[in-house]
């Protein structure tokens, strides 16, 4: 008696972490991808270029490296997102890298939420990145006025200094 082959799904598809339709059409763009990714407590940003041999990561920011340019606050939040954002831009123009697509994975998009902060932060950083103005959170959501007006703290003017350091 003879076996007959069975079709077994790809891994990562099987496991629910890869979208392998919407990841092809963003390989065919043929431009680097701007990978948002977010946990409970941080917001993990990379440039990545696709190669045969396997993806190639340009540059990599955490939020957690924030923590060196003086941001002493929560590092998941939409201002640290931000500011993600810029520092993600800047270290990829050094590496002449000036224009990316967003890639944001299985997360559901939403306006105004930490992802498109990301992306304003990067935009705003110099970097060419296809996006609507009416996904990106308002300017008092990006500099903390809503968290300082709930925690009375000096968010605003943190995120001030680091922008500053973060945009010489």
């Amino acid at each position: 008696m003879q076996r007959q082959k069975r079709f077994v799904m790809y891994r990562r598809k099987r496991e629910g972490r890869t979208n392998y339709r919407k990841r092809l059409k963003l390989l065919m763009s043929g431009s680097p991808r701007l990978v948002i990714r977010r946990t409970n407590k941080n917001i993990i940003v990379q440039i990545v270029r696709y190669s045969d041999t396997g993806d190639a990561v340009v540059v990599t920011a955490n939020s957690s490296e924030l923590k060196k340019q003086g941001w002493n606050h929560a590092t998941g939040n939409i201002p640290a997102a931000y500011l993600t954002g810029i520092l993600a831009a800047k270290k990829a123009l050094s590496k002449k890298t000036t224009n990316a697509i967003v890639d944001l994975g299985l997360q559901t998009p939403s306006s105004g939420s930490r992802m498109y902060a990301v992306v304003k932060g990067a935009i705003d950083a110099g970097m060419t990145i296809p996006c609507s103005e009416e996904a990106f959170p308002s300017e008092e959501r990006l500099k903390g006025t809503h968290i300082d007006a709930y925690r009375k703290s000096a968010v605003t003017k943190d995120f001030e200094v680091v922008k500053a350091k973060l945009m010489k």
